[in-house]
């Protein structure tokens, strides 16, 4: 069989055209299930947010919600069963995720009604959240230095856009955070009263989360402050009195921040996740927390649960007194619901697969979610709250994929270390011991991360589509495999997790199916990083791809917008200079003069994560060593590709570069460019 051959731009031109779930919420009666939904816009240029509504008891096809469009998004019931959502529909921006908000306004929709403004903010709004027994709403949304009010915020925007000026002073905040330059507003809790207008219930903080939660009945409100250049490792659960914006209590924890908080049905207590960030001494450790509201007191809810490091969003049973929680957590390649009763007790709700979005309905007996596997998109699923390890049942969902040009296999094996190793493997179709494939082995971002999960960008099918196997390893730093995992690798990027992608390698190409012979290795983020270290170490791979990778880690150091993050890893390269001189790939680059394994590097101008300079960096060391390279860059991208047609030819030229010089054919170079 010809591989090359294979019908790729057909697979991943039908990827790209896929919609894409990615929020589900349901109504305060149990009967409406509401989809959010990314496709392509008219244009064919972006992806746009959409709202359908999907039928629980799955016997109705999935519909665009009525009198919803192009650009709604972040959907959410209030108590009387009207749905709220945000939209920039009414100058038709179509406000998508990475987009400028600044008209987007809380929208509110009535069943059988229309749609009608109830929140507009100069800047626009950034999130919202509801109180579940009330009519009361809060939102996040920006103040400008010197405003201490709405009006006074709206005249100074006015003031800097007749002078057509967009200059930033940063005094005590960050420059950039999460991935954007953050802009010269603070962000802020305010609260909507259909009686009382809008209290402003306190400041984030640069930077903030917009993590916000209402009590029940609406008296309280809860957001998270920032952490600040002084303390990086630490923010603050402020609650305020949702009436007059009064701060009522602040709870923190030196060296953790909270997130995700959320009320338990009767208002009496605050369920967050609590994270400790990764130090050079300690290792990564996410748990779920719940805080007594009158005496403040902190328990954590999961302190002898090992299976991960990362539990997901807790959603709290809807029944007041009832103290069950659920929530996700990755375990093992997978990413199952959990239900944790009253006692501590916890039970694994699903084996398979990875689910995101739960909610439950208002008895307390059935779960919604979206679920998805390595090898099937995600989908709106049902299940009950008590049986475990149950197969959800699915419900129909916008999207038709249609088969996928492979299977999916398992490889497991030992590290140096003794560690349990595993990873999942596709196969193209037509794959034998007779008619062995080529294998790209594409490790994950991160670090801290899991390929347990569908992914719209590096999809393996893509590859196995072209006739590439793809081996998808979870190395040291992963999570869904307990504490030791993380101990495994903390503070070396470049020790274990790189020796562990080599044992799952080699475990791989053990099958008699697979080319040791025809091999190459591609990554993003995490990912990409282990492609450049891989670069500076051995020869054993035909081609190595790497998009968003960091190369020199002293000057990443200093460029990256998770700054602070990586200097709790590492410290100041000044005066650590052993933990940079241990895990930097460019220290070593006179080693890619011997193995000369050509490189692909694909980059994002507006990277902010992994700035472009890391490319270039890598680019410039390697025309210098006389090692082949080409480069793939996206002036306008970010940290991820996001344009449609972007994404589309970084799939044609990854592929095309493994197929000159894995496979040995004709270089081929995408017709765009």
């Amino acid at each position: 069989m010809d591989y090359a051959s294979s019908d790729v731009p057909a697979f991943h031109d039908r990827l790209i055209a896929e919609p894409r779930p990615t929020d589900l919420v349901l109504g305060p009666d149990g009967t409406r299930l509401i989809l959010s939904v990314e496709t392509i816009d008219d244009e064919g240029t972006k992806y746009v947010p959409t709202l359908w509504e999907v039928d629980p008891s799955g016997e109705r096809e999935p519909r665009p919600v009525d009198e919803s469009g192009q650009g709604e998004f972040a959907p959410a019931f209030a108590a009387d069963g009207t749905l709220l959502f945000l939209s920039g529909r009414e100058n038709g921006a179509s406000a998508d995720s990475e987009g400028d908000s600044r008209s987007v306004a809380l929208w509110a929709l009535t069943e059988h009604g229309k749609a009608e403004p109830i929140a507009q903010h100069p800047g626009g709004i950034r999130a919202f959240t509801v109180a579940r027994g009330s009519d009361t709403v809060a939102y996040t949304a920006g103040l400008l230095p010197g405003a201490e009010d709405v009006d006074t915020h709206a005249r100074l925007r006015q003031d800097r856009e007749k002078a057509k000026v967009n200059a930033v002073l940063y005094e005590a905040s960050p420059v950039r955070g999460g991935g954007v330059d953050l802009g010269s507003d603070e962000p802020h809790t305010f609260v909507l009263h259909t009686d009382a207008g809008v209290i402003d219930a306190g400041s984030q903080g640069f930077a903030g989360s917009g993590d916000m939660a209402l009590s029940p009945d609406g008296t309280l409100v809860v957001h998270t402050r920032a952490a600040t250049s002084r303390t990086p490792d630490t923010n603050t659960i402020v609650i305020a009195d949702a009436a007059t914006g009064a701060e009522l209590r602040t709870l923190s924890r030196p060296g953790h921040q909270y997130y995700c908080p959320v009320f338990t049905a009767d208002g009496a207590r605050l369920i967050c996740q609590r994270q400790r960030e990764e130090t050079y001494d300690t290792e990564w450790r996410v748990t779920l927390v719940a805080f007594d509201l009158a005496s403040g007191e902190e328990t954590d809810l999961l302190p002898e649960f090992d299976n991960w490091p990362w539990p997901g969003r807790p959603v709290p049973s809807p029944i007041p007194g009832d103290a069950t929680l659920f929530f996700t957590g990755d375990e093992q390649g997978h990413r199952p619901i959990f239900r944790r009763d009253a006692d501590g007790t916890v039970t694994r709700l699903t084996a398979y697969g990875a689910h995101t979005a739960l909610c439950v309905s208002p008895d307390g007996t059935t779960l919604y979610a979206l679920h998805c596997t390595v090898d099937s998109p995600p989908r709106v699923v049902r299940l009950d709250t008590t049986t475990a390890d149950q197969l959800p049942t699915p419900l129909k969902t916008p999207g038709n994929l249609g088969q996928l040009p492979g299977t999916l296999t398992e490889v497991h094996t030992e590290a140096d270390d003794g560690f349990p190793l595993r990873a999942w493997l596709t196969l193209p179709e037509g794959a034998s011991a007779e008619r062995p494939a080529p294998l790209v082995v594409v490790p994950h971002g991160g670090p801290q991360a899991s390929s347990n999960t569908w992914t719209w960008q590096w999809n393996p099918w893509a590859f196995a589509a072209r006739g590439y196997a793809v081996l998808l390893p979870d190395p040291a730093l992963s999570t869904g495999y307990g504490q030791r995992m993380q101990e495994r690798g903390r503070g070396q990027y470049a020790g274990q997790p790189y020796r562990d992608v080599l044992a799952l390698t080699d475990a791989a190409l053990a099958r008699a199916d697979l080319d040791a012979s025809r091999t190459g290795l591609a990554g993003w983020s995490y990912g990409g990083y282990l492609a450049n270290l891989t670069a500076t170490r051995t020869d054993r791979f035909k081609a190595l791809v790497t998009q968003a990778g960091m190369w020199n880690l002293e000057a990443f150091h200093y460029d990256t917008d998770m700054h602070a993050y990586f200097q709790k890893i590492f410290g100041d390269p000044r005066t650590r200079r052993e933990r940079y001189e241990a895990n930097s790939p460019h220290l070593d680059a006179a080693n890619m003069a011997k193995s000369a394994t050509p490189m692909l590097i694909v980059q994002g101008g507006k990277d902010y994560r992994v700035p472009v300079g890391q490319a270039l960096a890598l680019h410039n060391d390697l025309l210098q060593l006389g090692v082949p390279v080409r480069f793939l860059y996206f002036p306008d991208e970010s940290h991820a590709i996001r344009s449609p047609n972007h994404v589309r030819i970084m799939y044609e030229t990854m592929l095309n570069f493994l197929d000159h010089h894995v496979l040995g054919r004709e270089w081929k170079r995408p017709a765009l460019l």
